[in-house]
């Protein structure tokens, strides 16, 4: 599969977005089904994965993490943050309170936050 440059990351062209395996449009897919999903995008060529806390909630994030984990190396893996309380409070603490968990679900293989937090908020 070809391979496109996001920043610095070097990525598939084709990305994998988990947000329906855990109910977001019908009810959840059934956790091995997501697995295996997630890891036939991978066998395809696919190292570009998209989650979120909102997911399920939660339950998304640990979904990619252990389908993702034996080959966690190999791929990146994009998450936000925010979209549940305290989505409002945008101070440097809260951010990387909420980053240290999506960090703990998905796995010891997150290597760094992008923060797009709201600049007109102090941190």
């Amino acid at each position: 599969m070809k391979t496109r440059k996001l920043g610095a990351l070097e990525v598939s062209e084709i990305g994998a977005g988990a947000m329906s395996i855990s109910a977001n449009y019908g009810p959840a897919a059934p956790k091995d089904q997501g697995i295996a999903t997630l890891r036939t995008a991978f066998e395809k060529g696919v190292t570009f994965f998209d989650t979120a806390e909102v997911y399920g909630p939660y339950t998304n994030e640990e979904l990619v993490g252990e389908a993702l984990a034996p080959f966690r190396d190999k791929v990146r893996i994009a998450t936000k943050f925010g979209g549940l309380p305290p989505r409002s409070d945008t101070r440097a603490k809260v951010r990387i309170r909420l980053f240290s968990t999506s960090r703990r679900r998905l796995g010891d293989g997150t290597e760094r936050q992008i923060d797009r937090g709201d600049r007109r908020v102090s941190a």
